[in-house]
């Protein structure tokens, strides 16, 4: 609950809260130890650290599993990634009482139809506006009414015609925020000029996700920052750029090149890893 209060406190702030993703406990505790003030899960990541082929392939017991690892060894608030709640707006009551349980800060609801191939689906704008409001209660119930609740839309990817669809995120956020959001995430954002639309016509803090392959080279923090974004999410970049050290690392064992695994790899010092374990 305190934690609830503090991750408010720092969405308010002038600055917009960088929130790094992490995948397991020592990823949370670098990203605590370098001075972030909180901490992302994502189904993804986690997805991809299992060795999973999609995202929904991780369970509700596994992703209550992994974040409570990561709120186990960090001090800082974490939210988590609850998907679309694991069900209808009746399933997100467990959903949001068992995140609670486990000392979130807050967690991400999301609109779009798990565990389907092809293009991205969403759901209907009256039955996600039915989650939220059965999360913000069922946080108030819990007694944690402060839980943060970060309505996140996947309506970009839901339609062929660009401009519609960012128009269709716009809106949809919006509903939500005024069914008990605190948050407008709209995912999927590519360019800085959607990011200014966004700001100009969302009627609430915004979250935009950064550092992915789809937008790293189109904006940086400082932009959002510049704009007025409340939050940042890094959904993928450490697990992704981990994965890259270690395919360096192996491809120079394999060729015996343990000097340049040294000189490329740059391994993590004893002294450093101490400091880590010994928080």
């Amino acid at each position: 609950m305190d934690k609830s209060i503090t991750l408010r406190k720092l969405l308010s702030s002038e600055k917009p809260l960088v929130m790094p993703d992490a995948y397991d406990p020592i990823s949370a505790c670098m990203i605590e130890h370098t001075g972030f003030k909180a901490v992302q899960c994502s189904g993804y990541s986690f997805s991809i650290a299992a060795g999973y082929l999609k995202e929904y392939n991780v369970s509700l017991e596994e992703n209550l599993e992994w974040t409570q690892r990561i709120v186990d060894v960090v001090d800082v608030p974490v939210m988590a990634d609850a998907e679309d709640g694991y069900g209808d707006p009746e399933a997100v009551i467990e959903t949001v009482s068992r995140f609670i349980e486990v000392g979130v800060a807050g967690m991400n609801l999301e609109d779009q139809v798990l565990g389907i191939e092809g293009p991205v689906q969403i759901i209907s704008e009256d039955v996600m506006g039915e989650k939220i409001m059965v999360a913000r209660e069922t946080a108030e119930v819990e007694g944690n009414p402060d839980l943060v609740i970060n309505a996140r839309t996947d309506a970009l990817k839901s339609l062929e015609d660009r401009e519609d669809a960012l128009n269709l995120a716009i809106e949809r956020v919006n509903q939500y925020l005024d069914d008990g959001a605190d948050l407008a995430f709209i995912t999927y954002v590519a360019t800085l000029d959607e990011v200014k639309t966004i700001i100009s016509e969302v009627k609430g803090p915004v979250s935009i996700a950064a550092g992915t392959p789809y937008n790293i080279n189109n904006f940086s923090i400082d932009d959002l920052q510049k704009l007025g974004v409340a939050r940042v999410s890094l959904p993928t970049l450490l697990i992704l750029s981990s994965l890259e050290a270690v395919k360096l690392s192996l491809e120079n064992l394999k060729s015996d090149e343990m000097m340049d695994l040294v000189k490329e790899a740059r391994l993590i010092s004893n002294s450093d890893l101490n400091s880590l374990l010994n928080r």
